[in-house]
């Protein structure tokens, strides 16, 4: 059973249309007229090894923030369709990867409930090419309302902008995969005791 989620968000500002299919190979095509996340979105589906396709179009004329949110908005919502009922899979998974001088640890809860706990460094650097720092945090809430997971990331240090952004895409991308995954021990089996995910 292919595991593919698609969704196509449109509204005044933007338009977008994202596939995800989380049993690929990292393969991924993205367009979303903002080179930086373009370069973090290619960090989740290569480190995640989702094959992952996203066209956006957005109000770039006005700022980024439109575009970077609703993708984000659309990413969560075609993730929650892909992964479908959730059974047999392991639900949790954790990731700490450091990229030079900066360190990120991600873990997550495929719960079915949105929350998230973020920190990262005071003080970093407003802007990496066009896109605004403070979005991280934005895209990670937007993800999480959609996507209806627990999502914790921390940052305990680091000094460089683009590192510290994009060690949190690279962990999110593994522990996002290790908890999609199918638990060969349990097939069949969701990973609940509540009955429902």
């Amino acid at each position: 059973m292919s595991r593919v989620g698609r969704v196509e968000r449109t509204t005044k500002e933007t338009s977008v249309v994202v596939e995800i299919d989380l049993d690929g190979t990292g393969k991924v095509d993205v367009s979303t007229g903002v080179g930086f996340y373009d370069h973090m979105l290619d960090q989740l589906g290569r480190h995640g090894l989702f094959d992952l396709t996203v066209k956006t179009e957005g109000d770039l004329h006005i700022d980024s923030h439109h575009t970077i949110e609703d993708t984000a908005l659309a990413l969560g919502a075609a993730f929650k369709q892909a992964l479908g009922d959730k059974v047999g899979i392991y639900r949790f998974g954790n990731c700490t990867v450091p990229l030079d001088e900066s360190l990120a640890q991600v873990t997550v809860d495929l719960s079915g409930r949105p929350y998230l706990v973020h920190t990262e460094p005071e003080n970093m650097a407003p802007m990496i090419g066009a896109y605004d720092t403070t979005m991280t945090r934005h895209i990670l809430e937007s993800f999480v309302a959609q996507a209806q997971v627990a999502l914790h990331v921390n940052v305990p240090y680091g000094r460089n902008a683009h590192h510290i952004v994009e060690c949190q895409f690279k962990a999110l991308a593994r522990a996002l995969r290790y908890a999609s995954e199918r638990d060969p021990r349990a097939a069949g089996i969701l990973p609940s005791t509540k009955g429902a995910l």
